[in-house]
């Protein structure tokens, strides 16, 4: 396999820790990134350190010297170069926001592998309504990717095949940051999740308002019941009805240690009648970044494959297996 044309779209928390897993990787190049401020593009690599430093220095990627633009419109100029597959580490922030990108790159006759991370199920509803669209125009779209939904639902799917039935999918995450700036947009995805909050009201939240809140909680985000498209991924492959699948967690905003381990558990009965629970966890030491970011690079390499087989339009990552950059 020829060396993969990789962009990332997003430059905040998720898409620094992207970039920081593509820099030792041999099979992928990140060649494209593009942020609020620009976007930047060199055909032989980007260098990790010089994009880390224009974030921080400069506030976007645009401050790298010699291939950085500043430029309101970085994600329409960032299509016009040549990548084979762009990692979506937008917020999805309002939530017709992934969709909307998703449109941009049809409208701009872009033929490539996209793959996104997001997580309500009302959110991949309106990707999956643009399976045609994608297949006319020869796009493969991965969505879904991350770690929930990702790689927790499609463990829950391999998981699924040693049961006649599936009575529940029970997924709980634990996720441990140091301090919420540094994953500004998905604490606020996280926010929106609470009672008595919506996607509008978080996205409103100023950054004093959101230290308020968890100075009220001590740092602590706790979701039960979320809108997380593993329910609408699964059952669209017939693992289960969505009202089985459940996901909730625990987010520590000042504590990169996490608060509780993550795991996934199927509970199904056996053809012999039996009812049983296969558990899947994550292991402590690996970070949301790491969880997220790995499995949307090996869902990209396996796009990649597809895209060239001539295989077009939406999956979600439980209907396909992940490949691994090496």
């Amino acid at each position: 396999m020829e060396v993969i044309r990789v962009g990332v779209l997003g430059f905040g928390g998720l898409g620094q820790a992207a970039a920081m897993v593509l820099a030792p990787k041999q099979q992928m190049r990140l060649v494209a990134v593009a942020d609020r401020g620009g976007w930047a593009y060199n055909p032989s690599g980007l260098p990790l350190a010089e994009l880390l430093s224009a974030a921080k220095t400069k506030g976007t990627v645009a401050g790298i010297p010699e291939w950085g633009y500043e430029d309101s419109e970085g994600i329409a100029r960032v299509i016009e170069q040549p990548v084979d597959g762009f990692f979506l580490a937008l917020p999805n922030l309002p939530n017709t926001f992934m969709a909307s990108v998703a449109r941009q790159f049809m409208a701009a006759g872009w033929r490539g592998v996209l793959v996104d991370a997001i997580k309500r199920t009302s959110a991949v509803e309106q990707l999956l309504t643009l399976d045609e669209a994608f297949q006319q125009a020869g796009i493969t779209y991965l969505t879904g990717c991350g770690a929930t939904p990702g790689l927790l639902s499609a463990a829950a799917a391999l998981a699924s095949q040693s049961f006649a039935e599936v009575l529940s999918v029970k997924i709980t995450f634990g996720v441990g940051i140091s301090s919420w700036e540094q994953y500004r947009s998905t604490v606020r995805e996280d926010i929106a999740h609470l009672p008595g909050y919506t996607v509008e009201k978080a996205r409103a939240m100023t950054d004093a308002e959101i230290e308020a809140l968890l100075d009220s909680t001590n740092g602590l985000i706790t979701l039960e019941n979320m809108e997380h498209a593993d329910d609408v991924m699964l059952e669209r492959i017939g693992v289960c009805p969505r009202d089985r699948v459940t996901v909730g967690g625990v987010v520590d905003t000042r504590n990169p240690k996490k608060p509780l381990s993550t795991n996934v558990q199927i509970t199904g009965r056996t053809f012999e009648g039996r009812t049983s629970t296969h558990t899947f966890t994550l292991g402590d030491e690996t970070s949301m970044a790491a969880n997220v970011c790995g499995p949307a690079f090996g869902y990209l390499k396996t796009g990649i494959s597809l895209h060239s087989r001539g295989i077009f339009g939406l999956l979600t990552s439980a209907e396909v297996m992940p490949g691994f950059v090496h």
